[in-house]
């Protein structure tokens, strides 16, 4: 063991601070280049190498921060340049989720997933992670008037299931009903109540926010689960945006917007039952159904990118300094 623990200190000590070639090592260890990348991966693993970042200009880390202590929760803030794509800033943040996710969810864990864009990002960066008795549910409904939603849902969630070895339990219902009663109806039938418990019983929920229109669209708008006139009913409504196909508006609230009652994600009340819950976000049109979700109470740990970060911290300083304002002026007057 202790020659062992030499290798790994050698190779480290070459590779990092006398930035040797990989063959080199190889050659003065005596040994093959693919031992040499196994000895480095171990002084990562084992804490002998620690890796850190410190962009020289990047708000990340201030504003990482600042989200954290305004909404009480823990927030990955992505360093991102100012120029970088939307598309780019999608796939940063997914990059980032995935290898989070990775080191959170482990055996005997059940995780709860949203479909979307913002979820098809995260499932393409996954690692493999082999666990036991894990499990994996998909917490709202895919299907609409044009597609079963199976293919696109199904092979999202089953990403999710191969990369951990967990069991996936799908759930074939719609997005939304077309009645409320309907839903009621489905929702004392055995086998969706057997889905349902299991999404009660998650451990961790993994989800983004979907917003009404402007860059990256979000799938539940773009691609046929709402008729022209549900849009005109959001809007009329001040829907901003949704989690898990709930619509929330700029302050949060949701429970008397009526296309909720035929909606079959989970609405906040039920995801804040769940102890972790993920929230990735890029994007600009993304800010105010963040905020929204936010204030519902929804997430306990945020995966943002720097500028979707900086957009909201300034949206939010911008609001209080409009209500301090009125604030005073109502003092003044009286």
């Amino acid at each position: 063991m202790a020659d062992r623990e030499q290798d790994v200190l050698r190779a480290a000590s070459m590779y990092y601070l006398q930035d040797m070639k990989m063959e080199a090592i190889a050659k003065h260890l005596r040994t093959s280049r693919s031992t040499v990348s196994r000895l480095v991966k171990k002084a990562r693993e084992t804490g002998l190498v620690e890796i850190t970042l410190r962009p020289t200009q990047s708000r990340a880390p201030g504003l990482g921060a600042h989200i954290s202590a305004t909404y009480g929760i823990d927030a990955y803030v992505v360093p991102v340049p100012d120029s970088t794509q939307q598309v780019d800033r999608l796939d940063q943040v997914a990059l980032t989720t995935a290898r989070l996710l990775g080191s959170w969810f482990d055996s005997d864990m059940i995780l709860g997933i949203a479909w979307g864009t913002t979820l098809a990002a995260i499932s393409r960066h996954l690692s493999r992670k082999p666990t036991r008795g894990s499990a994996v549910v998909q917490l709202n409904g895919a299907a609409n008037t044009r597609t079963s939603g199976v293919h696109y849902a199904g092979d999202l969630i089953a990403g999710f299931g191969e990369a951990f070895d967990a069991h996936v339990h799908h759930f074939p219902v719609p997005a939304f009903f077309d009645y409320a009663e309907t839903k009621q109806a489905m929702w004392r039938e055995r086998s969706v109540r057997r889905v349902l418990d299991v999404q009660r019983r998650a451990d961790v929920a993994l989800f983004s926010v979907g917003a009404v229109s402007g860059g990256v669209p979000s799938h539940v708008y773009s691609a046929g689960y709402l008729e022209p006139e549900d849009i005109a009913v959001l809007d009329a409504e001040g829907v901003v945006g949704d989690v898990c196909t709930v619509f929330l508006r700029a302050d949060g609230t949701y429970r008397d917007i009526a296309l909720n009652e035929r909606a079959t994600g989970p609405g906040p009340d039920e995801l804040r039952r769940i102890p972790q819950r993920i929230c990735a976000v890029a994007g600009d049109n993304k800010v105010a159904p963040l905020r929204a979700a936010l204030r519902a109470g929804v997430v306990t740990h945020l995966v943002v990118d720097e500028i979707t970060a900086s957009h909201l911290i300034e949206q939010e300083t911008g609001r209080i300094a409009v209500a301090r304002t009125r604030h005073e002026s109502m003092h003044s007057g009286a």
